[in-house]
């Protein structure tokens, strides 16, 4: 059984920097400036303002931090400035047997906690934009949904429909609009036609997530088990920075350990990572993994580093449809 939080408009929403602080401070301030002239009230940990040696604080501080805005009452989402390097430091010093059902939001390395936080303990973790990037005067639809999303109450549904066009590179500016979206945004299958796909939802930055594997925190068998006994997986991943045959790599990794067992198909987001091995192309890793697996994979979707991005909910029960460039995700907040 998964359980999903509770959240309205009007909230309080607590920033902490479980990964790396937010350096561009006069980003972060316009963030939250920008969030309380929409209602929402922001509560802003030391964490968030400073970093050093690829960190905001030590590991036990970061961890205390986050966990001290989990136990408060009156904050209703944990929303990390962005994401980083060195979350996966932080995860042993967490009880995540002691946390209360509040949602946690973000991407990038911050998706390590997210896929942890669901497995450990079956509360539903949402997979979308970070704080800092809602800073801008103007949110486009695919990113604003965050809020549609996170608001779905146990047994409702919402949906999701691909972007028109994404980001190609970042440009970490003051503008009204803070994402530039200039290229035409295109859903890939690997066999070229349309397919379906339905399963519980869990994923993240393969670039972190894969380091969960082995240790007490990447256990999806038992969460299998536990909390959706019987009930295939849909995974939806995107790829910061691995080339092709790094990409080959984890996802073996993966496989071999288990990750992909009842598994009813597979997302990957668009990157500017996946460079070629000798020829070997991430279509080429996807044409494999497909093969190998018996499932359909969907690709170039809007996940990851180069937004916009839909909100995925790792718990979450989907139905995907990808065909003629276009996508719909159809998300059922399913106990």
């Amino acid at each position: 059984m998964i359980k999903y939080p509770v959240f309205k408009r009007g909230a309080t929403i607590g920033v902490t920097a479980t990964s790396s602080g937010a350096e561009l401070h006069h980003l972060l301030r316009k963030a939250k400036e920008r969030m309380e002239k929409r209602g929402y009230r922001i509560v802003l940990g030391e964490t968030v303002w400073t970093q050093e040696k690829a960190k905001s604080a030590s590991a036990e501080k970061r961890a205390a931090e986050w966990t001290k805005m989990m136990e408060n009452d009156e904050i209703d989402l944990i929303f990390p400035p962005w994401g980083g390097e060195l979350l996966i430091e932080i995860l042993e010093h967490i009880d995540f047997d002691k946390i209360k059902t509040k949602w946690v939001l973000g991407y990038s390395d911050t998706s390590t906690l997210l896929l942890a936080m669901t497995l450990k303990t079956g509360i539903a973790t949402a997979h979308g934009t970070n704080f800092i990037d809602l800073r801008g005067e103007e949110t486009d639809e695919t990113t604003a949904m965050w809020e549609k999303v996170l608001s779905t109450e146990t047994g409702g549904s919402i949906t999701q429909r691909s972007s028109r066009k994404y980001q190609r590179s970042w440009q970490q500016n003051d503008s009204p609009c803070v994402f530039h979206l200039t290229e035409e945004t295109r859903w890939k299958t690997v066999t070229g036609q349309p397919v379906k796909l339905k399963g519980r939802l869990l994923g993240g930055c393969i670039d972190v997530i894969r380091h969960l594997i082995g240790t007490p925190y990447g256990d999806v068998r038992a969460f299998r088990e536990k909390h959706l006994p019987g009930e295939p997986i849909l995974w939806y991943m995107e790829n910061c920075e691995l080339s092709a045959a790094d990409l080959r790599r984890s996802l073996v990794q993966m496989k071999l350990a288990g990750w992909f067992d009842h598994c009813a198909g597979i997302l990957f987001g668009r990157s500017k990572a996946n460079e070629p091995v000798e020829g070997y192309t991430a279509e080429d890793v996807y044409r494999d993994l497909s093969s190998e697996l018996g499932v359909p994979i969907v690709y170039d979707i809007d996940c990851g580093h180069q937004p916009p991005q839909i909100t995925f909910v790792n718990g979450a029960f989907a139905e995907v449809e990808a065909g003629n460039g276009k996508g719909v995700v159809v998300q059922h907040f399913k106990p």
